[in-house]
């Protein structure tokens, strides 16, 4: 993509879409949730190609190989370009997510369970009048 030596981790990780703005990847790092071939960093640190980023991010966590270079906030699919992803990090997010659905299906109603629409309201309402 270009022809760049080195990027701020934070431009990177907003370049490569992780987060919608500088200032949210920053805090990102700043937070710790952003690690640096395994050390924890601040948002001016310089990444170059090859290093190993670890992002947790919303209780998910990716692992990845910087594998070009971008201080440009390009499209999505040129920002897939940017890195690259082992199978096993992939597969263990993926599990998160199936674990993450599951426990939401049993501890919260889904919209439509939780809050009856008009017709049931009225259904609802007939079926206590009617007891009474």
């Amino acid at each position: 993509m270009s022809e760049l030596n080195q990027v701020r981790i934070d431009k990177w990780l907003w370049a490569a879409r992780f987060f919608k703005t500088r200032g949210l990847a920053s805090d990102a790092v700043n937070g710790g949730k952003v690690h640096v071939n395994g050390q924890r960093c601040k948002p001016g640190k310089e990444v170059k190609v090859g290093d190993l980023i670890s992002v947790t991010k919303d209780q998910y966590t990716w692992e990845l190989t910087v594998t070009d270079l971008n201080n440009q906030r390009r499209p999505a699919k040129e920002a897939v370009a940017l890195y690259s992803e082992d199978q096993a990090s992939i597969d263990k997010r993926l599990k998160q997510i199936e674990l993450h659905k599951q426990q939401q299906a049993l501890l919260h109603p889904s919209e439509r369970e939780h809050k009856p629409n008009k017709k049931q309201r009225r259904q609802i309402h007939r079926f206590k009048q009617d007891a009474l």
